[in-house]
């Protein structure tokens, strides 16, 4: 449990990250939901809203729409149990504007196994990895490399995109 939050009870901890989890769905669903019918239209240039549109109609939001209609309703609780995949599901709800209702009762079973999991054994995993990288000067080493790697990676995929699209 993180410190600022030690002389909290294990269920208020849980239960602010079970708020946490939801409050972060809904918010992500009702904006791909409102940028699809309304903004994606008339999405501007520049700006948090045009970055948004734009990773709306990337590829991780298609994934999650394909998710989505392979497995229907179920991949909304388990995107909260993957990495990489929670937001772009969540995302796709939003796209494919399934009922807020049933999105909201889908929901609930995935932010309870989110809180469960960092509440308990997922925040302490957390915490003893920042201090085995920020203990050891070979694991900064490694931190950073890690970092770098991604960002090579992220450069050259994208530059790929841009030769492969035709916009480089």
């Amino acid at each position: 449990m993180p410190e600022m939050f030690a002389g909290w009870p294990l269920w208020a901890f849980f239960a602010f990250l079970f708020a946490l989890a939801m409050l972060r769905g809904q918010a992500i669903y009702w904006l791909a939901r409102y940028l699809t019918s309304a903004g994606l239209r008339n999405a501007p240039e520049h700006g948090w809203r045009h970055r948004f549109a734009t990773w709306l109609d990337g590829s991780g939001v298609n994934q999650g729409a394909a998710m989505l209609r392979r497995l229907g309703l179920v991949a909304v609780p388990l995107c909260y149990v993957t990495v990489g995949l929670q937001s772009a599901v969540l995302a796709a709800a939003g796209v494919l504007r399934i009922g807020a209702p049933r999105f909201a009762l889908a929901q609930v079973p995935g932010a309870l196994a989110w809180a469960t999991i960092y509440s308990t054994i997922g925040w302490a995993l957390w915490e003893a990895t920042i201090m085995a990288v920020a203990g050891s000067p070979w694991g900064i080493a490694g931190f950073a490399a890690i970092v770098v790697a991604v960002v090579v990676a992220t450069l050259l995929r994208r530059r790929a995109r841009r030769r492969f699209d035709g916009t480089d």
